[in-house]
């Protein structure tokens, strides 16, 4: 079976559906160390305490598959004492991740976190929690957990856009911080410490992971510095560890001295300076549209988004935003005298355009003062980089290569498929002017004999070494992936080792192609890499002649650079390989005079 490249634009075949689900969670006790699962309706439902008739307590939210109605006794140590409606659910069965997989990103806006965010805010009395949203669903088999922990805004909803994606990856736990809580930094480091050394005792040849968004960036980073022993990734997200150079220190006693009718208006103007609210309700928009429905649809968004803004007022009022800078002081004062001690990996994701802090600056500091830090600068983005279109989260994991499942990273067990979005995003965004330049259509050959266009004489079953001739550049590389992952076929590229090393990046590197590629299955060229990946039947992409092969000098159109002996035939016998050989054609002639 051969397949022949050559150039012809593929029509666009993906369509974006957006679907609206209601926000559900999971509650931990505080006091135990063992999570259970609690569901009501999402409306929060108030019920009369057994022990004190005026006391009432809310439960949050809404359940999975409700099957059967009892009533659970609600521990007092999280300030929801009593018998509470709660519906069993079933769980849905684990299954391994297959190609374009729905991580629904998209389908959730900042609307949807607003919205969520003010039946969370209602005040029960109770201290910081956990809470998992159920919309994550079940992980995979042997998945590491991911706490995330809160803004200045202490509600836990940061990742809201990112919650059925990472669901898949991680075993997801948020932290909440009531509006009026007023624990101490030393009582939430305490707090967070307990539940990762408990998490860790669980499972100690598990990495753990703190994503931290701004305030909990500072709250991550104590906690790695007080836990050098145990496996921690920390993934921060504009820490503000910068705060002292920061113009919040302004605020401070700004706020003290505001007259109270005008107290009001502070978080209102507050949130201008949180994010960018052109990014944020870009979020949903199909970027295919014409651009008159495109206009049409943002600015829908945008009208209904505004409004919303002013419920800031309710999720930070004055005095919770004057404890929170306050806490905030605390917080980077305490990291950065502490930054020495940090043993764990480091990934900063900073923002070009955060008016509150000097993020960028600040990424560069840390990258040079921490120990294992990488760091990903995305310019145009504000300080609430999670809450903003084009921010994938666990695409950005993935492609720094810090998604692991246990002590080291396995390229090839804890590869996680590209989804859906990772697709698009690929194609119509990064590559899309390669596309059109190239425009490349494929040819394969059937069992029978017949060259049928398309790919569908590649075995969909493993194990496969696809062989091919390193074209110009490499153009010929991402069509064919493409068209691979059309088919639903996922290709492990076997690609140069120093394409996984940080030689080819700079302090603060935007998420390149050399990132993406990793997204879309790329692994080092090894042959402990090539055994394992035909031992576990997967489709493996070969270019014997390597990076040389792609840098023809003048003259070397269409020459082979292979090395006399093909070692990857012996492994294709070894595991009854089916090798497909293919080959490019125009693609040198780009280049002639």
């Amino acid at each position: 079976m051969a397949s022949v490249l050559s150039f012809q634009l593929s029509p666009y075949f993906l369509t974006n559906s957006v679907i609206k689900g209601r926000f559900r969670v999971r509650v931990q006790n505080v006091g135990s160390k063992d999570p259970k699962v609690l569901l009501s309706d999402s409306n929060v439902v108030n019920e009369t305490s057994s022990v004190d008739q005026k006391k009432k307590n809310g439960v949050l939210y809404d359940g999975g598959t409700m099957v059967e109605e009892e009533r659970t006794l609600i521990n007092r140590e999280n300030g929801r004492l009593g018998f509470v409606p709660q519906k069993k659910w079933t769980k849905d069965v684990s299954k391994d991740l297959e190609a374009l997989w729905d991580d629904g990103y998209g389908t959730k806006t900042v609307k949807d976190y607003l919205d969520v965010a003010k039946e969370m805010i209602r005040p029960d009395g109770g201290p910081p929690r956990w809470f998992c949203p159920l919309e994550c669903g079940q992980p995979r088999k042997n998945s590491p957990t991911l706490l995330f922990l809160p803004g200045m805004d202490g509600v836990g909803l940061g990742l809201i856009l990112h919650h059925k994606a990472l669901g898949k990856a991680f075993e997801v736990w948020c932290l909440h911080i009531p509006v009026y809580d007023r624990t101490s930094f030393e009582g939430l480091l305490k707090f967070v410490e307990e539940t990762v050394r408990t998490k860790h005792a669980a499972s100690p040849n598990k990495p753990i992971y703190l994503v931290g968004d701004s305030f909990g960036g500072c709250l991550a980073l104590a906690v790695a510095a007080r836990n050098p022993k145990i496996d921690l990734v920390l993934i921060l997200a504009n820490p503000t560890t910068s705060f002292g150079r920061s113009q919040l220190q302004l605020l401070l006693p700004i706020l003290e001295a505001l007259p109270d009718g005008l107290h009001n208006t502070v978080p209102y103007l507050f949130s201008f300076a949180m994010g960018d609210p052109l990014k944020m309700a870009t979020i949903g928009t199909e970027n295919r549209l014409p651009p008159k429905s495109k206009i049409k649809q943002l600015s829908g968004n945008l009208t209904a988004l505004f409004p919303l803004l002013s419920g800031l007022a309710d999720i930070i009022p004055t005095e919770t935003l004057l404890w929170k800078l306050k806490l905030v002081n605390s917080a980077s004062a305490y990291a950065n005298s502490h930054l020495h001690a940090v043993k764990a990996e480091v990934l900063v994701i900073a923002s070009g355009k955060d008016y509150m802090l000097p993020s960028a600056d600040e990424a560069k500091r840390l990258k040079s003062s921490l120990q294992n830090c990488k760091v990903y600068l995305f310019k145009d983005h504000g300080h609430t980089i999670l809450l903003e279109v084009g921010i994938s989260l666990l695409t950005i994991i993935k492609g720094a290569c810090k998604y692991r499942c246990s002590r080291r990273l396995d390229f090839v067990s804890d590869f996680v498929p590209p989804s859906m979005s990772e697709f698009k995003y690929a194609v119509y965004e990064v590559y899309g002017l390669s596309r059109v330049a190239t425009a490349a259509v494929m040819f394969s050959t059937l069992d029978d004999g017949r060259i049928v266009r398309g790919l569908a004489g590649v075995p969909k079953e493993g194990p496969v070494l696809l062989v091919g001739y390193h074209m110009l550049m490499a153009f010929d590389l991402f069509p064919l992936v493409e068209e691979l992952l059309r088919e639903k076929i996922v290709v492990r590229g076997l690609a140069h080792p120093v394409i996984f090393t940080d030689s080819l990046e700079n302090s603060t590197s935007e998420f390149s192609v050399l990132a993406l590629m990793k997204v879309l299955g790329a692994v080092p060229v090894t042959a402990r890499n090539i055994f394992r990946l035909l031992s576990t039947k997967s489709h493996v992409l070969l270019y014997p002649g390597g990076a040389r092969e792609s840098l023809h000098y003048k003259g070397e159109e269409y020459k082979l650079c292979w090395p006399k002996q093909q070692e990857f035939v012996r492994m294709a016998a070894r595991f009854g390989a089916t090798i497909v050989p293919f080959g490019t054609v125009g693609e040198d002639d780009i280049a002639e005079e």
